[in-house]
């Protein structure tokens, strides 16, 4: 007769009576779980343990392969309440992981159902829950409604009070196996460090992707998920205080959640398709983000002239970009480095994406009227020393930012160009006369991201002349190997993890101002601000490139060649 797991740890020296008796008295079924939360004993080593007391060998699966043929005809139920998955058929046996090796009732009901002899191997459950969203999909354990009985989440906590109709929808919605589902799939994005989740209803049924480091990532669901493609909707729209029953309309919201412990905000847009409604969820995760100019990705040449620029007493100080492309962050980070108890200031923004102390935000409802160019009227009469505008979108914002310059303000705003000499003639297309451009803009910063290359698994290389592009600075190499990406567990095969700044800074010289003066192209702004100096986006790229920190493939990815 085999001992209880608790007793085989103490036994083997892994845990204490006292640890022991702490363990049994939590009331959780699992003792050896119970040992693992208390940080008495790690799981590897106590599952290594419990495999050879009875006999069993115990595998990592992050280094073992998986045959996904073995899953045909296994039983589903049996992998989610009891933490099994089938591996690969060998010598006439299916090999299949469990996490708890002294329990073998369920290894024997699979046998029995499959007409198969089995073969246990032990493996960490964390490390069997991660094939299992893998291999058969995001929120596919309460598919199977294995968690409808009212099972309590404290992982994701709804921080707004949720108010229904009353409708057969709305109750559907209300279903604690739906609200497992949906809170599934928000907690995978954000633990997947997902910016976004598209969730689009399709001809074929529902179909979810996460955008990651700026790539989209189809998510594998179990094709049951389109039974509850009404309730998913549904509930994520009664979340975010929208009118459920409202399907021919786009719709706004924000939903508010608890996650680990951090809070998290997700702004939450529908829109109705052809074949449904479909949704996409912005996430912004303040717990996870950290406002440093340093650390964004700045070279000291981009980072000590900007950090002065910053400092200016009065002007104009523009971010451009697509976007997506960092704007916002960059100039937070800004504001974060210079505030202080000896200056006010105030942003306008559409939306207020992270709440900044010692900052005065404010959010603009053109709804109402409260735009971005009727706020800095009102904000210019609150003392400021320094404004932000989350973006100049038209004159009467243009106007408004250069007559705030001309007070003696600092003025911080985003405008949607490609690169940085683009912002000087698109202020004068949008009507602002030219010599005010020029006396106002202190300097342009364009940027974008750069996916950088995992640590864990980038690997070296010796590039062929012939496979790169005529403007990669060959000279700057000098016989040392650059990087690609290869992939592994860490980076879940992607090959990147995390993203970094490009800068291009446009400082505004007399040159430059004479220029923009005379309404000239940007691209002789551009061709000027090359031969006083300036670094182009893909000349920043390439430096990332040399150091090892990104890939040759990403960098023509994200930027265009230079050319004169």
């Amino acid at each position: 007769m085999i001992m209880e797991a608790g007793e085989i740890l103490r036994k083997r020296g892994l845990l204490t009576e006292d640890q022991l008796q702490q363990s049994q008295s939590t009331g959780s079924a699992s003792v050896i779980q119970s040992a693992i939360e208390l940080g008495y004993v790690d799981e590897r080593e106590a599952l290594r343990v419990l495999a050879d007391e009875v006999g069993l060998d115990f595998v990592d699966l992050r280094e073992t392969e998986v045959d996904l043929s073995a899953l045909k005809g296994f039983p589903q139920k049996l992998i989610y309440r009891h933490s099994l998955f089938p591996i690969r058929n060998e010598h006439g046996s299916l090999v299949v992981a469990t996490a708890d090796p002294l329990d073998l009732y369920p290894l024997d009901e699979a046998s029995a159902a499959i007409c198969q002899s089995i073969t246990p191997v032990v493996a960490e459950r964390g490390e069997i829950a991660r094939l299992v969203k893998r291999h058969m999909g995001v929120g596919s354990e309460t598919v199977e409604g294995l968690m409808a009985a009212t099972v309590e989440d404290d992982e994701v906590e709804l921080l707004d009070q949720i108010e229904t109709d009353g409708s057969e929808l709305s109750e559907m919605a209300q279903e604690a196996s739906v609200v497992r589902l949906v809170n599934e799939i928000m907690l995978e994005a954000i633990e997947s460090r997902a910016s976004d989740v598209h969730i689009e209803s399709q001809s074929d049924g529902l179909v979810i992707r996460y955008r990651i480091d700026g790539i989209l990532h189809p998510q594998p669901v179990p094709p049951e998920i389109n039974r509850f493609q009404a309730a998913i909707i549904s509930r994520l729209k009664i979340m975010a205080r929208l009118n459920i029953a409202e399907k021919r309309l786009p719709q706004d919201g924000r939903i508010k959640l608890r996650v680990h412990g951090r809070e998290v905000d997700i702004r939450l847009s529908v829109i109705p398709m052809i074949h449904g409604e479909g949704l996409v969820m912005r996430i912004l995760d303040k717990g996870s983000m950290v406002f440093d100019l340093q650390g964004l990705g700045m070279n000291p040449a981009t980072y000590e002239p900007f950090s002065k620029l910053i400092r200016l007493p009065h002007g104009i100080v523009l971010v451009t970009g697509p976007t997506g492309s960092g704007k916002t962050t960059t100039l937070y980070s800004s504001l974060m480095e210079i505030k202080g108890p000896d200056n006010k200031i105030i942003t306008t923004e559409d939306p207020v994406e992270y709440q900044l102390d010692g900052i005065n935000q404010i959010q603009v409802h053109p709804k109402i009227g409260l735009t971005f160019a009727a706020s800095l009227r009102s904000i210019l009469r609150h003392d400021p020393d320094i404004v932000l505008i989350g973006e100049i979108r038209d004159l009467e914002t243009a106007e408004n930012a250069i007559q705030a310059s001309l007070t003696g303000h600092l003025v911080f705003s985003t405008l949607h160009t490609n690169d940085a000499a683009g912002a000087y003639t698109r202020m004068t297309d949008m009507g602002v006369e030219p010599f005010l451009v020029a006396s106002t803009v202190e300097a342009v910063m364009a940027q974008r991201l750069l996916r950088k290359l995992c640590e864990h698994c980038k690997e070296p290389y010796q590039p062929n002349r012939d496979d790169l592009p005529p403007d990669f600075p060959w000279e700057e190499l000098d016989g040392r190997p650059l990087y690609r990406s290869a992939g592994c567990r860490v980076c879940r095969k992607v090959g990147y993890t995390g993203r970094m700044g490009i800068y291009e800074l446009l400082v505004t010289n007399e040159n430059i101002r004479q220029l923009a003066h005379d309404r000239v192209s940007s691209w002789e702004i551009r061709k000027a601000a090359l031969e006083g100096g300036m670094r182009t986006l893909r000349m920043d790229a390439w430096d990332k490139a040399l150091v090892g920190k990104t890939s040759v493939d990403e960098v023509i990815r994200i930027t265009k060649g230079d050319r004169l």
